[in-house]
């Protein structure tokens, strides 16, 4: 995107930043536009300016909401424990001139503003060592917003609801736009052969067995900062942050990193459940959650496990059927290619459940 006004005019919206030496463009994120201002006195903080994407985010009060009652909670559980070094453990946002935490632009886009936190890094290699700070991180941060008393909105509406993407699939192939469905019947069959089973988690729900918890929801190992010992500082990137399953948590971060190829793998019998990734990562989850979490919710981690590569493999299926309407792709069937990648994916981790029940029993979780 080519900015037609000068990023120091969104920077002089925060007041809080003094003088700027330079603006630079940090991460590689798809959905927002992230720079770091660096403050012209080594004595001062530098920060993190986003313009936040409110074509995904179409609420940003809400995701602003969201993002400011979770991190004055952590902060204040932080404070109340005498931890040391709080600035460091959570994100701290600032106002714009008007009061809010994010202004708009003359164009109407929306930026924010939140102090950089100092020798920090993240990391994207997922290792048994990674998996398992990523586990004890996630969730810690689950725990300590296990309490929160204000109500958190839906950043993304129904963005884990199974029933939901079930449905999707049956009217795309209804629909037949693209003329793929009978192509792909076997699959789809296969995929629906199962829907009852993996959409468990809402019936149980609605039956008041299966509590709604405040979840990351985008457990990527990238998205938690460590310090120069390698240990977590905090969690980042709060847009997703709202009510879900804690099976939100648990199992969208073991279907990319327990996963032995990438989600596009074109050939399926390279896909397998990593079952070190799975240990490592449940350990220091459990570690942490445990604290929190019901009987049931334990039982069905490995439920969790099968979910999301099941939800994935009929997300991309959808819109392969569909037309390629929603995800980018690179080739005429990398939908295609994605949904058996991730079904073969999904058989694998079924085929560990008992391995994963019977580690899941060892663990020592309070």
């Amino acid at each position: 995107m080519t900015m037609t006004y000068p990023l120091t005019e969104i920077v002089r919206r925060f007041p809080q930043i003094g003088a700027t030496a330079e603006i630079r463009p940090i991460g590689a994120g798809l959905i927002n536009q992230t720079y770091r201002v660096c403050t012209a006195s080594p004595a001062e903080d530098d920060y993190v300016l986003q313009r936040i994407n409110h074509h995904v985010f179409v609420d940003v009060d809400l995701l602003q909401h969201n993002i400011e009652c979770v991190t004055r909670h952590i902060r204040r559980k932080l404070e109340e424990r005498g931890e040391g070094d709080v600035d460091r453990r959570v994100m701290r946002f600032l106002a714009a001139d008007d009061g809010k935490t994010y202004c708009r632009d003359r164009e109407g886009n929306c930026w924010r503003a939140s102090v950089y936190i100092r020798d920090s890094h993240t990391t994207d290699a997922v290792d048994g060592t990674t998996a398992y700070l990523a586990g004890r991180g996630f969730g810690q941060f689950e725990a300590m917003l296990a309490d929160l008393s204000e109500p958190l909105g839906e950043t993304i509406p129904h963005f884990h609801d199974m029933e939901l993407r079930i449905s999707q699939l049956r009217e795309a192939v209804e629909a037949d736009r693209a003329g793929r469905a009978e192509e792909v019947a076997p699959l789809v069959a296969e995929l629906m052969g199962d829907a009852d089973e993996m959409c468990r988690a809402e019936r149980l729900h609605r039956e008041g067995r299966l509590p709604k918890r405040i979840c990351h929801c985008d457990t990527k190992v990238n998205n938690m900062l460590l310090d120069s010992q390698g240990q977590v500082l905090c969690i980042i990137d709060l847009d997703t942050v709202m009510p879900s399953f804690v099976f939100s948590d648990y199992g969208d971060f073991l279907r990319t990193a327990a996963s032995s190829a990438a989600e596009d793998e074109p050939d399926p019998d390279r896909v397998s459940f990593r079952h070190d990734i799975f240990r490592h990562f449940t350990r220091g989850y459990l570690e942490t959650a445990g604290s929190f979490l019901t009987p049931l919710e334990v039982e069905m981690l490995p439920f969790a496990a099968r979910l999301f590569p099941y939800m994935q493999a009929v997300r991309f299926l959808t819109d392969y059927v569909d037309g390629d309407r929603y995800y980018r792709i690179s080739y005429p069937t990398h939908n295609l290619v994605r949904a058996r990648a991730q079904h073969k994916l999904y058989r694998s981790v079924a085929q560990a459940e008992p391995m994963m029940k019977e580690y899941i029993r060892s663990v020592n979780i309070k």
